[in-house]
């Protein structure tokens, strides 16, 4: 068993997820927490990254970490951290690194066994290892020359400043199979998505009563609701609410899914008027979201009382919240910073409704996996993740309804474009969003003063991290020709070519 001390960073469960792929055990404890048993237990101890800087924030943590004699490796802040404490210095660089960049591995340690001379690595950081402490070995430096990679091989502690376990860094899994190996560990394969032991979840959780789940026709709500239909039959009431951010034609797409899908309750709610109302004049990202997740569960409150003459008292609330929405609304760690709040986990305090989450400990591809093992169609799960709040958090600054007429119109012509030339498939996320800046054009020689349409289309694997696609340059030449045509009040497009990180996916 492996433990990993979190350190606030946004990826500590992808390590604890890549660690269970690689089917080893991993207990996430809080360095503050951690137990001396738990580290006398421990085959191993990985350090998380963090957003902290050891040169001028003091985290508290059990002193033994460090001497407790178990393999170490410490990532991003955790590298850091091990250079720090044994006597190396830690400075804050001139050129931060995030993203990809190019590894050049210089020693043949275990630790990149089979792995060629120069690697990609995914880097995040602002700080880097300046001098290395004593009996420590540089492994491998990046193209600025900076520390990358070290080592005191006597007592098996290594540290890397980039980060192993998100799926840009090529070969990361062959990195942590190598500590995997050095450590001794053994291998079990675990199956911790199996659909009967997550139906089996939800009917202890609910027992007898019934469910109320908010649906919005993605991938993460579709596959929680119809885990829990599969648990509790025809005690789930579906409830879609249409706010007026929606994608063009969503509402009879998401209807008819769900008929065809044998669902006995389903209920179209239109509270567009309530929701736009209250945006009005809206412009920090964070209240858009606090105020559309209230918002959300009161139209749920509302429904459920005027439901329950007809079907009796509703105790939960089903939601397809998954790990990534709760590590970037900062509830993985109480050192990890806020990223942006999400509306399934920003829940009022008054809240009557019990949750039932069946996907909240996984990711999104593995979300895709228990769809298919519950008998999901491609053409359901394959859908490109849509956000809770819809197109509030695409529309940046102040929303009306021109804004969203033009945002859906142009995400729409964006969508039907990857389909018609078969990209569709090849992205794993795209969508178009409204930026809060007009510029000057030119349309029929008058001069024009119009919005600005940012397009984005990235790879990820789990939503963890993400790099721009590079779509033909024609397909966006035909993509923006078209949008600036036939979407009124648009004049220019752009393509933003933003890795996660240093971005997120969305804008918002």
């Amino acid at each position: 068993m492996i433990v990993i001390l979190n350190f606030g960073s946004q990826f500590t469960h992808l390590i604890s997820r890549r660690l269970r792929d690689l089917h080893v055990e991993a207990k996430i404890r809080l360095p503050d927490q951690v137990t001396d048993q738990e580290l006398e237990d421990a085959q191993a101890v990985i350090l998380s990254g963090g957003p902290n800087s050891v040169m001028d924030e003091k985290i508290d943590y059990n002193k033994k970490i460090f001497n407790c004699g178990k393999p170490m490796l410490g990532l991003c802040y955790g590298h850091q951290l091990i250079a720090h404490n044994f006597g190396g210095t830690i400075s804050p660089s001139h050129t931060r690194e995030y993203g990809a960049a190019q590894l050049t591995v210089l020693d043949t340690s275990d630790l990149f066994e089979g792995l060629d001379q120069t690697e990609t690595v995914w880097m995040s950081h602002g700080d880097s290892v300046t001098t290395l402490p004593d009996n420590f070995q540089v492994l491998a430096t990046t193209q600025q020359g900076k520390v990358a990679a070290m080592a005191d091989h006597k007592r098996r502690i290594f540290g890397m400043q980039f980060h192993p376990e998100v799926h840009h860094t090529k070969h990361g899994m062959r990195m942590l199979q190598n500590f995997i190996s050095m450590c001794g560990i053994a291998q079990k394969k675990q199956n911790t998505h199996d659909p009967e032991h997550i139906i089996a979840g939800i009917t202890k959780t609910v027992g007898d009563a019934s469910v109320v789940m908010g649906v919005s026709g993605g991938v993460d709500s579709l596959v929680a609701s119809y885990a829990i239909h599969k648990a509790i039959n025809d005690r789930l009431f579906c409830v879609y609410v249409d706010t007026g951010l929606m994608r063009q034609d969503e509402n009879a797409y998401v209807q008819h899914m769900y008929e065809q899908l044998g669902f006995a309750h389903f209920k179209l709610v239109d509270a567009s008027d309530i929701f736009l109302s209250r945006l009005a004049n809206v412009t920090d990202p964070e209240e858009k979201r606090k105020i559309i997740g209230h918002s959300f569960i009161e139209v749920f409150q509302h429904t459920i009382n005027q439901m329950k003459d007809e079907h009796g008292e509703i105790t939960f609330l089903g939601q397809g919240t998954i790990y990534p929405d709760t590590i970037e609304s900062a509830e993985s760690s109480e050192t990890a910073h806020k990223i942006k709040s999400h509306h399934n986990v920003t829940l009022p305090e008054d809240m009557k409704l019990k949750l039932v989450e069946p996907l909240r400990m996984l990711y999104k591809d593995e979300v895709r996996t228990l769809g298919t093992s519950l008998g999901l169609c491609d053409d359901y799960l394959n859908r490109h993740p849509f956000p809770g709040p819809g197109l509030a958090v695409r529309i940046l600054g102040s929303i009306d309804k021109d804004k969203i007429r033009i945002v859906r119109h142009a995400d729409h012509i964006f969508m039907q474009a990857l389909g018609e030339f078969n990209y569709y498939k090849d992205v794993w996320q795209a969508f178009a969003a409204l930026l809060p800046v007009k510029t000057v054009g030119v349309m029929g020689d008058t001069r024009t003063y119009e919005y600005m349409i940012s397009l984005r289309a990235v790879t990820s694997v789990d939503a963890m991290t993400a790099d721009w696609v590079p779509l033909p340059a024609e397909f966006l030449h035909y993509v923006s020709n078209k949008i600036i045509n036939e979407v009124n009040g648009v004049n220019r497009v752009v393509y933003d070519i933003t890795q996660k990180p240093p971005g997120t996916i969305e804008y918002e």
